[in-house]
């Protein structure tokens, strides 16, 4: 499979991309696991979590107990963001979902002016931080 730029972030095989994993055998009294619909590491200095839902869908209370705490602990800059989608077929385009809340050091908040994925990562990235070969 080649992966040139114009293939990142795209799925590379639909066959098997529309697999789903069964997790029942990996319970151990109440646990079980859980996903993660997008992850992104900026350079090893930000981390960015993205978790979306269906319309109204709230994050059942185990999912989002571990999120946050895989977000709390992550010794970097690191943000969760819970976002939703209307799509009822077809593809979810993840950057226009539109967020609903989102996690940043050890506290949630709401987001009440709507604004996309896209638009949260940006915002969190235009914070300050040391870029490689970068004096910014």
């Amino acid at each position: 499979m080649n992966y040139s730029d114009s293939n990142r972030g795209k799925i590379q095989n639909r066959e098997l991309a529309s697999r789903v994993n069964d997790f029942s055998n990996l319970r151990f009294g109440n646990i079980t696991p859980t996903d993660l619909d997008g992850f992104m590491d900026f350079g090893d200095k930000k981390f960015v979590f993205i978790e979306t839902k269906h319309k109204d869908a709230k994050l059942p209370y185990g999912q989002k107990l571990a999120l946050e705490r895989l977000c709390d602990a992550v010794d970097k800059d690191a943000v969760l963001i819970v976002a939703f989608h209307e799509n009822e077929t077809g593809d979810i385009d993840v950057g226009n979902c539109i967020v609903r809340e989102w996690r940043y050091k050890k506290r949630w908040r709401t987001q009440f002016k709507a604004i996309t994925v896209k638009q949260a990562v940006n915002k969190f990235m235009r914070k300050p931080i040391i870029n490689k070969g970068s004096n910014e």
